[in-house]
């Protein structure tokens, strides 16, 4: 058996990890299922740091659960660590797709407007500088259409707002916000072009933040967050 590098372990360990991890969030493995190392290894053709490094992962995700004598089980929802980054983005590329849209734009809406009013409290001049400067860069890639690009400096919009709240939890929900923002361009759910209202309020959230209007800066997130809800309707009605 040829030895593999650390690089070569690395790929197959993601493309095990992944795969699984799509099965189990998509229903494909159901609550119940047992897994085994032996029959992971000869699915995938990997060596057995491989199957239990991904099997590590599984469990501490919460998707799974190793005992001795039973396998590698397959575990509910509610046992799921739902923040996660990676089991979030599973949850979109797969069959779970709306729902999970529907969950985290709910989240969303429940705590950015607070987020944002925080920010307008809590940011340094610094932030509060750039926060206006990314809106309006998002304003000229939006506007020629530039929609990776656009993207990045929404996910970094968002990023910066919640990190700049003075709340360590909204912080650390900032890599929750940017999976579902780079979700909805890589799975095509975004129009050619931001809508021209939604270029407005990302403008107006940051010079409220910029200004210290904590109450504009809420109402400002809120009405954004409901333009988005509104988009997201026709899917969650399929």
């Amino acid at each position: 058996m040829s030895v593999e590098s650390e690089a070569e372990v690395d790929v197959l360990h993601n493309t095990v990890l992944d795969t699984i991890g799509l099965e189990i969030t998509s229903g494909e493995l159901a609550c119940g299922d047992v897994l085994t190392l032996d029959r992971i290894q000869q699915r995938f053709g990997v060596s057995r740091t491989v199957a239990r490094e991904t099997m590590r992962v599984l469990e501490s995700m919460g998707l799974v659960r190793s005992r001795r004598r039973v396998g590698i089980t397959v575990q509910p929802r509610s046992n799921w660590n739902v923040f996660d980054p990676r089991v979030i983005w599973w949850r979109l590329a797969g069959s779970g797709r709306n729902e999970q849209l529907r969950s985290l734009t709910e989240l969303r809406i429940a705590v950015e407007p607070l987020a944002a009013a925080a920010a307008a409290r809590s940011a340094s001049a610094a932030e509060r500088a750039e926060i206006v400067e990314l809106a309006a860069d998002m304003r000229t890639l939006g506007e020629a259409g530039k929609l990776d690009e656009f993207m990045e400096y929404d996910v970094a919009f968002h990023t910066l707002l919640l990190r700049s709240s003075g709340n360590e939890m909204f912080g650390a929900l900032s890599d929750v916000v940017a999976v579902v923002l780079r979700g909805r361009t890589q799975l095509g759910l975004m129009p050619d072009q931001p809508v021209p209202e939604a270029l407005d309020l990302h403008e107006r959230v940051a010079v409220s933040v910029a200004r210290g209007a904590y109450d504009d800066a809420e109402a400002a997130m809120a009405e954004l967050l409901a333009e988005v809800r509104d988009a997201m309707l026709p899917l969650w009605r399929r």
